[in-house]
C-alpha cells in the first residue's frame, strides 16, 4: 500500500509568508477543533492557527480587523490562508491573566480592574451590523445542551430552556454591546508596554455576538477554571455599573440570569466533551461551574429557576464525577 502524501499546508503556506524553516512548537489548545503552534525565525515570533475553514475562521478575521481598527489589542494577522484554514498571528506573548494572577493574587484587584475597564471601552463602541443577536430564544436554545447531557435526578426532562427564556424576556433592560463571548483570564493577556486599552490583550473572540452588557462581565467574573475573589467581583461589578450608567439592582437581576444561564450551559458542554466526545479533563470544573449557579439563583428574581435546578439537576459530587468519568466517550454524538 502507497503511503499518504505529507500534508503540505503548514510548510507552504510558512514559505510563501516568508517563513521558510521556522521553528515550531505545541501551544495549548482548547476544547476547539483549532490547533496553535508558536513558530520563530531569525528573532521574530509567531503564532500558527490551523483550523477548518469556513464560517469561522471568517468571523475571527472579521472581528481581528474590528477590533484593531478600534484600538484594542486582537493578534495582528501576518499572513492569511483562510482557504485551507491557515493564518499567522502576532504573539502577544505568555503574560495570561490567569497565570498572572496565579502567581501573585496581589495583582487580582488591579488587574481585574484592567478587565472591566476594557469591558466599558469596547461596550462604548456601536456593534457591528454584522455580529448575531443574542436574545432570550438564542439563550434558552444554548441551555437545552443542558438538558441532553448533565445527569437528571428524574427521567422527565427539565425546562430550563423555557423558563431561562421567559425569565430574560422580563428582566431585559434592551442594551445590547459588542460581546466576545468567551471572555476570560485564559483568554486576555497583560501588555504593559502598551498604553490603554491597549495593555490588554485579547484572544478567541470568533463567537462575538450583539448581546446584553452583563454577558461579558459575567464570563470574567465567573470563571470556570478559576475562583476570582467575591470581594473584587463585587467591587468590579458596582465599579462597572457606575461608570457605564446601570441601575445597580436592575443590573443584578439580569446578571444572575446570565450567570446562571452560563453556568448550565458550560455544565452541559462539559458533559458532553466527557460522555460524547471523550475529553474527561473538562470534569474537574464542574464543582466550580456548579457554585457559579448556586449563587446566581440565589438571586429572588429567580426563584422559578431554582426550584427547576433543585428538583431536577444532580450537584456535581465526585461520585457522579466519577462516574461521567468511566463512561468517557461512550454516548454517541449528533
Amino acid at each position: 500500500m502507497t503511503a499518504a502524501p505529507p500534508d503540505t499546508r503548514i510548510t507552504d503556506f510558512l514559505a510563501a509568508s516568508g517563513w521558510q524553516g521556522a521553528r515550531r512548537a505545541p501551544l495549548a489548545g482548547d476544547a476547539s477543533a483549532r490547533r496553535y503552534e508558536r513558530v520563530s525565525l531569525a528573532g521574530r515570533r509567531g503564532v500558527l492557527m490551523d483550523t477548518v475553514p469556513g464560517d469561522e475562521l471568517s468571523r475571527f478575521i472579521y472581528m481581528t480587523d474590528w477590533l484593531r481598527s478600534a484600538g484594542f489589542s486582537a493578534p495582528d494577522i501576518l499572513a492569511r490562508a483562510p482557504q485551507v484554514g491557515l493564518l499567522l498571528l502576532e504573539d502577544l506573548g505568555d503574560d495570561l491573566i490567569f497565570d498572572l494572577v496565579t502567581r501573585d493574587r496581589a495583582r487580582e484587584g488591579p488587574l481585574y480592574g484592567h478587565v472591566v475597564d476594557f469591558l466599558i471601552a469596547l461596550q462604548s463602541r456601536p456593534p457591528p451590523d454584522v455580529l448575531l443577536p443574542l436574545e432570550g430564544g438564542q439563550l434558552a436554545h444554548l441551555t437545552e445542551l443542558t438538558e441532553k447531557w448533565y445527569p437528571h435526578r428524574a427521567t422527565s426532562s427539565v425546562p430550563l430552556a423555557r423558563t431561562i427564556a421567559t425569565l430574560f424576556d422580563a428582566l431585559d433592560d434592551g442594551a445590547r454591546v459588542v460581546s466576545l463571548r468567551d471572555f476570560h483570564a485564559q483568554n486576555a493577556l497583560w501588555l504593559p508596554d502598551r498604553q490603554g486599552m491597549a495593555r490588554l490583550g485579547i484572544l478567541d473572540y470568533q463567537d462575538a455576538v450583539r448581546a446584553h452588557p452583563a454577558y461579558d462581565l459575567v464570563s470574567a467574573l465567573q470563571d470556570a477554571r478559576r475562583d476570582v475573589d467575591p470581594q473584587i467581583a463585587a467591587a468590579q461589578i458596582a465599579r462597572f455599573c457606575t461608570q457605564a450608567g446601570y441601575d445597580p439592582s436592575r443590573f443584578g437581576a439580569i446578571y444572575a440570569l446570565l450567570g446562571a444561564q452560563r453556568a448550565l450551559r458550560i455544565l452541559g458542554i462539559f458533559a458532553r466533551l466527557c460522555l460524547g466526545y471523550g475529553k474527561p479533563r473538562y470534569l474537574e470544573f464542574m464543582p466550580r461551574v456548579w457554585a457559579h449557579l448556586q449563587a446566581n439563583l440565589r438571586h429572588p428574581a429567580l426563584d422559578d429557576l431554582k426550584q427547576l435546578v433543585d428538583a431536577g439537576l444532580h450537584a456535581p459530587s465526585q461520585t457522579m464525577i466519577e462516574e461521567m468519568r468511566q463512561k468517557c466517550g461512550t454516548r454517541p454524538t449528533p
